[in-house]
């Protein structure tokens, strides 16, 4: 398989600490890869740095491009996108506008496909598409925040924690939909604490400690690794 994103030697620094160290990674096509550590391991640091947040030294590849020179817009417009780790939804607006603002690269016949597709993947927005963001439960506002990275028809979607905090029966609907997406031809990355669940759905993981991966295979192999 043809590699889609494709991340080489990455250093990623805030100020003198270097917070991810040579890290080299691939995601294909129709593919789901986990990075899976503990807090503080560099994981969110580097899906910031691939999306353009954060200064990052090394390669960044997407789909043959070379990203480096790209601002975030034309990374997302390339058909790359993120869902944060707190979300970060307009609270005082409502379900449907939130979703817009995830189509506004887009032209309007694409735009109300993607519409669409999230109401399918996400019945729930569909019942709530005029409650205000800021009103839903947790497990719906993350539905929203992927529904709304999704507006945009990415090829690569990035996933920064989506169970934080989130009940065991919502996680699992969660992560029953993020395996739906690859079935609809859209390649995840996922970054997660909660490993068993990740590794459940992977295609592949690396294993990241103190800013640098010490583990990478298929993610059957690493979900019985002892260490």
């Amino acid at each position: 398989m043809s590699a889609l994103l494709k991340v080489t030697d990455a250093h990623v620094a805030y100020g003198k600490v270097e917070a991810v160290r040579a890290v080299s990674l691939e995601v294909a096509d129709n593919e789901i890869v986990t990075i899976i550590g503990a807090n503080g391991a560099g994981k969110t640091t580097l899906l910031n740095a691939i999306m353009g947040i954060l200064p990052l030294t090394g390669g960044v590849a997407f789909a043959g491009r070379d990203m480096l020179q790209l601002e975030i817009e034309d990374r997302v417009a390339a058909g790359l996108s993120l869902v944060p780790e707190h979300r970060e939804l307009f609270g005082t607006m409502n379900v449907e506008d939130n979703l817009q603002l995830g189509a506004f690269r887009i032209a309007k016949a694409v735009a109300a496909r993607s519409f669409e597709r999230v109401y399918t993947l996400f019945p729930r927005l569909k019942e709530r598409r005029k409650q205000l963001a800021g009103t839903l439960s947790g497990g719906e506002q993350q539905m929203l925040a992927m529904g709304r990275a999704l507006m945009g028809a990415p090829k690569l979607l990035m996933l920064d924690e989506p169970s934080l905090g989130l009940a065991p029966i919502i996680v699992a609907d969660i992560f029953r939909t993020i395996g739906e997406l690859r079935a609809a031809g859209v390649s995840v990355l996922l970054v997660e604490q909660n490993a068993q669940a990740a590794l459940k759905i992977a295609d592949r993981a690396y294993v990241m400690e103190l800013g640098e991966f010490i583990l990478n295979g298929p993610a059957t192999e690493i979900a019985t690794n002892q260490r």
